[in-house]
Order: C-alpha cells, then structure tokens, then sequence
C-alpha cells in the first residue's frame, strides 16, 4: 500500500466525477469519484482529505482511497 498523505480538495466537477487534491507538499492528484473510499461520490472542494497516491492508467499519479478528515485532524 503507498504511503498516505494529507491534502486539500481544490477542484470537483460533479457532472463528470472528477477532481483534484492539492498535498500539502504542492503536488496535485487527479482523481475520479469512484476514488472516494465512503462511497458518496461527491468531494466538497476545500475539504481536508487523505489519500494514497498511485499510478494511473496514463502514467500519471492519481489519487486513491481518499478519506474526509474529521477538523483539526491533520
């Protein structure tokens, strides 16, 4: 399993489920909606999240398994 990290939701577009977090380290994750690991679908933008980055299908780094964190969490 990769190593998880912490960031924060800069994009979602709700009609085509996809998404970006934003690590704390500056680097930026794609990912689609079927990542979510609660199954909601959905990912408010600006929420603190956490998640393990993986290779994806283009060679890319995308985000997997990602999680809410609860406030004050990170």
């Amino acid at each position: 399993m990769p190593p998880v990290r912490v960031g924060t939701g800069v994009a979602f577009d709700e009609a085509r489920g996809l998404g970006e977090i934003e690590a704390q380290a500056g680097q930026r994750f794609p990912f689609h909606c079927t990542a979510i690991a609660d199954g909601t679908r959905t990912s408010p933008v600006g929420a603190q999240v956490c998640f393990a980055p993986v290779a994806g299908q283009l060679g890319r780094r995308e985000a997997r398994g990602i999680a809410r964190l609860a406030a004050g969490a990170a």
